[in-house]
């Protein structure tokens, strides 16, 4: 990384964070003594590894433990007198992220179990599937942690008008994980240049997620191959 022609420029997230960078690789020169595996296999190597980035960045066990967490939570925060939990609109919504999340944690294990169908070294084209639905699952339940605690999600302001403080302590890293997690729709190859509905003509059609039942991803699927991924 401290070869000449690579810049590294750091993407201030909107939390204050710096975790995310760009990088830029003008004319940049590599001795025969690096080469890694093939000349001109660059991409194919990219390819492989982004593939096995997006299976990760699915974070099923992240979104179980943060729906558990809003199950709790909303049982315990009121809002009109009542538990959040048993808002209508708010149930509805943390089930449909449930379907979601039970999908998605199907089709990881369909990715797993066929690794050895796409041949060594070649992505599985599910990966997108898995990269994109989970990182908008991840956002979604923190909008929803989010919506449980209201007004409570405001940082504390010492300098307030009465010198008080009513948030909970458990309180304090809900907002800063909602901004951080909006990064997640973009690293791993973003959710707009990874979906169909960008993708060119030649693209073999395939559904998208409208109804977020189990055995609607896969079918979609049929017939593509690494290179469509």
């Amino acid at each position: 990384m401290k070869s000449k022609g690579i810049t590294v420029r750091p993407i201030q997230t909107i939390d204050g964070g710096r975790e995310v960078n760009e990088v830029f690789l003008d004319d940049v020169q590599v001795p025969v003594a690096n080469l890694v595996g093939e000349e001109n296999k660059g991409w194919d190597y990219a390819k492989f590894l982004l593939g096995n980035e997006r299976t990760g960045i699915a974070r099923v066990g992240v979104s179980k433990e943060r729906i558990r967490r809003i199950r709790e939570l909303a049982a315990k925060v009121e809002s009109g007198g009542k538990p959040v939990l048993e808002d209508q609109g708010f149930r509805e919504k943390l089930a449909a992220v449930e379907i979601e999340l039970k999908a998605l944690e199907l089709t990881q294990l369909r990715v797993v179990a066929d690794e050895n169908k796409h041949g060594k070294g070649k992505p599985n084209p599910a990966s997108s599937v898995l990269k994109i639905k989970g990182s908008e699952i991840q956002q979604t339940t923190t909008e929803l942690l989010m919506e449980v605690i209201g007004p409570f999600a405001a940082p504390f302001d010492e300098h307030g008008d009465d010198g008080s403080n009513e948030a909970m302590d458990w309180t304090a890293q809900i907002a800063p994980s909602y901004f951080n997690n909006r990064k997640v729709s973009i690293y791993g190859g973003s959710n707009d240049s990874s979906s169909p509905r960008t993708r060119g003509p030649s693209t073999p059609q395939r559904s998208w997620f409208t109804k977020g039942a189990c055995d609607y991803w896969i079918p979609a699927f049929a017939g593509m191959t690494a290179e469509d991924s």
